[in-house]
């Protein structure tokens, strides 16, 4: 491992893109950082096509951000990864190697790259420490989205490497919160839930089917929690190795859905369907080195699910 540079990256006065800005962790980063006193930059998907090349570095040659959190990816649950596996692989290394190699040869002082858990082994030891990379093989449900954001992580490294250039990798756990995807096709388990208990509700005590057997564990983090990590981190650290960002607490997706339930107002009994995959069995980052920096996790589960889903009806009376 490279040794760390000096921490302490000012964020003021800089020009911050975030790439993803409409995504669920994108648009956190944008709240976040409305309080850092720095230029947001953003561009759409209909200006930019960030699976090209060509198109990433004009874009970025004429916008000359100074830092970048690198946030935009293709994303989806168990269901979208098993059966859009060459999207979930190609999109993801498309934007992240676009991404990065335009960075350096415009000069951005500093990245930061948005991973995930799942990079880590199936069987990975629990709570899973950042040097279980590569040390087993990848839970195949989601081996695609895996194999991307480790090359991501792995580019940075080189990069740092090769350029000398500040560029850094975390690893967050499972998110939720205001601005994720409802849809029962493509979303990931919390959404999935509160959709579904929501229209458990509308049906006086319907029941609400759970994908799997319930006796996974998961950790789950609130997304502006995770927001204000990364911005602590682009601040705060400098090295090679990417680190987890978690809150060291996990749960049964039993636990969870009947929390989702209570949350929602639905009482309609669960029904869990065995014929749906699990995916891991369990999944709980650990997050030492983070936390011995100084940073917290704010929002507990109970209170992060009653935001969401605050959003959530907002969102759906906005759209009707």
């Amino acid at each position: 491992m490279t040794a760390g540079r000096p921490a302490n990256y000012d964020l003021a006065g800089k020009r911050v893109w975030v790439a993803g800005h409409r995504g669920l962790v994108g648009s956190a980063l944008v709240r976040r950082l409305a309080s850092e006193n720095c230029e947001i930059l953003t561009v759409g998907r209909d200006t930019v096509d960030l699976r090209r090349q060509a198109d990433v570095e004009r874009w970025m040659e004429q916008a000359k951000p100074d830092a970048i959190f690198e946030a935009a990816a293709t994303v989806g649950g168990i269901f979208t990864n098993e059966n859009r596996p060459a999207e979930f692989l190609y999109d993801n290394l498309a934007i992240e190697t676009n991404i990065i190699e335009a960075a350096r040869r415009v000069g951005v002082g500093k990245l930061l790259f948005l991973g995930s858990s799942c990079i880590y082994p199936r069987l990975a030891p629990q709570p899973i420490p950042e040097n279980a990379l590569l040390t087993g093989p990848l839970e195949p449900t989601n081996q695609w989205y895996a194999l991307a954001k480790i090359a991501g992580s792995m580019l940075c490294q080189a990069y740092r490497r090769q350029y000398g250039l500040d560029f850094i990798s975390t690893m967050p756990t499972n998110l939720y919160g205001p601005g994720d995807n409802f849809e029962l096709a493509t979303s990931h388990v919390i959404p999935a839930l509160m959709a579904k208990a929501h229209a458990a509700k509308a049906k006086g005590g319907a029941e609400i089917v759970v994908w799997g057997t319930g006796t996974p564990r998961r950790e789950f983090l609130y997304v502006d929690d995770l927001a204000d990590a990364l911005v602590f981190l682009m601040k705060n650290y400098s090295d090679e190795e990417h680190i987890n960002v978690g809150t060291g607490s996990e749960i049964t997706i039993k636990e969870l859905a009947t929390l989702i339930a209570r949350v929602v107002g639905a009482d309609g009994k669960l029904r869990f369907d065995s014929k749906m995959s699990d995916g891991t069995p369990r999944k709980l980052v650990d997050s030492t080195r983070l936390l011995s920096m100084g940073w917290r996790p704010r929002t507990g589960l109970e209170q992060g699910l009653r935001q969401t889903y605050d959003w959530y009806l907002k969102s759906a009376a906005a759209r009707s």
